[in-house]
């Protein structure tokens, strides 16, 4: 669930990832309310930036990954994220990277003053339109709809401008052994150049990335300070990193 929308509007956010071709009329009949009420819903959900109106219906903004990506282990990425966000205090610059745990972290400043983000992820937006107090900087680059992101040689050469003293990032899956891996080529290379960036690298993953392999090598895991995943980890896989001389915190 989204926390920017009502329960309706989720619902109706729900409604239009499952059927694309739903009109306001099926909608209504559909909620049990009247048309001119889902109009007035759409409108709002609209100006939150999560459909664009069609003639006599609406269509989600994000990719259909993202969509799957955000309702995977929905408690458990939240709970990371609020841990991380529990690190920063005010005045510090972060950089965030694509994934969907880590754009939730931005959710959980609200309230702290003066944060520098950096970051290569277009979810981020969502977060920083209702927190005036954050100070965002997105990277140039091009981008790729399938995972909400700015990649490429622009991207990178930006964020050698920077340095933070935390780059939080995720991946897609992770071990004591291969370390940091992903399917896609150009996240890893953000990832790298984060790490760099950083005073301190923590990486946001769940529990179910542990033990899985992507095709690209991001970093070994020692390369990272932290990791904050969540308490369906076992004691064994803990151990594993521990040894490593990595810090874990479960959440």
């Amino acid at each position: 669930m989204n926390p920017f929308l009502s329960d309706r509007e989720n619902k109706i956010l729900n409604m239009l990832i499952e059927d694309y071709n739903l009109s306001v009329t099926k909608i209504s009949e559909m909620l049990g309310v009247s048309a001119v009420t889902i109009r007035s819903d759409l409108s709002s959900m609209e100006e939150k930036g999560f459909i664009l109106r069609t003639r006599g219906g609406a269509l989600p903004v994000f990719h259909p990954d993202i969509i799957q990506s955000q309702r995977q282990k929905q408690e458990e990425k939240n709970r990371i994220a609020k841990a991380a966000a529990d690190m920063v205090e005010e005045g510090d610059a972060i950089m965030i990277d694509d994934g969907t745990t880590t754009s939730l972290v931005l959710k959980y400043l609200m309230g702290k003053r003066n944060i520098h983000v950096v970051t290569n992820s277009t979810l981020a937006l969502t977060y920083a339109r209702v927190n005036p107090t954050l100070h965002l900087t997105v990277v140039g680059g091009e981008f790729k709809p399938g995972s909400e992101s700015l990649v490429g040689p622009v991207s990178l050469s930006h964020l050698e401008r920077y340095h933070v003293k935390y780059a939080f990032v995720g991946t897609g899956g992770f071990s004591a052994e291969t370390g940091m891996t992903t399917h896609i080529e150009e996240s890893a290379e953000i990832i790298k150049y984060m790490a760099r960036q950083s005073d301190n690298t923590i990486l946001l993953a769940d529990s179910g990335k542990y033990g899985k392999s992507g095709f690209v090598k991001i970093l070994p895991l020692d390369s990272v300070d932290m990791i904050i995943t969540d308490t369906d980890m076992n004691k064994e896989q803990v151990d594993e990193i521990l040894e490593k001389g990595i810090k874990v915190k479960q959440v």
